[in-house]
């Protein structure tokens, strides 16, 4: 019996705003696979189909899950904003669900609870690290909407305020004598 070793992936993820206008959009070609879909590398396809999936999706009421144009797609609508998380149609509903809540709720806490058109474009660069946090080259990396945020908002966890660099010309003759010794010691024992 065969192993499914298929990586969770997205295809694209896509935010519009209440006019079907593009936010961000950003499509994956999954690492795994051989063929590259038409709608990845052209951009006119790209806008094309947006524009009839916004068609298609806003103001429809509840229905978060959709299939559309060969794709499963999972979205949120924000008061003049649409998130979009677009799969393959084999791809699990469910992941795609939790990749859209996930992403969903790290916004929410990124842009202070405003997912609107103009948080959006203000605070770009944080949308941008909040999607790159979640998926990377089309694989799901994370979920969970606090760990997404938290690894957006926090600096690194490494202790840099007690690294100091000595950038005078004493400085670099100690790193010179110290990488003269370390040479030498090296020669010595063989290696």
């Amino acid at each position: 019996m065969p192993i499914n070793t298929s990586l969770y992936t997205v295809e694209a993820v896509v935010i519009v705003d209440n006019k079907g206008k593009r936010l961000f959009a950003k499509y994956y070609k999954a690492p795994h696979e051989d063929a590259v879909e038409d709608i990845v590398i052209n951009k006119k396809k790209q806008l094309q189909f947006e524009k009839d999936l916004f068609g298609k999706t806003f103001k429809q009421g509840n229905n978060e899950i959709i299939l559309f144009d060969n794709h499963a797609v999972v979205y949120n609508e924000f008061p003049d904003s649409i998130l979009y998380v677009i799969g393959s149609l084999g791809e699990n509903e469910v992941l795609l669900y939790n990749v859209l809540q996930g992403l969903s709720g790290a916004l929410e806490i990124v842009l202070k609870n405003e997912v609107d058109k103009r948080s959006i474009q203000e605070f770009y660069d944080l949308v941008v690290l909040a999607i790159d946090e979640t998926i990377d080259d089309g694989i799901v990396l994370e979920t969970d909407s606090t760990a997404i945020a938290a690894r957006v908002t926090n600096a690194p966890a490494e202790d840099v305020s007690n690294i100091k660099i000595d950038l005078s010309e004493r400085g670099f003759l100690n790193a010179f004598k110290f990488a003269k010794k370390n040479l030498s010691e090296r020669l010595q024992q063989g290696f």
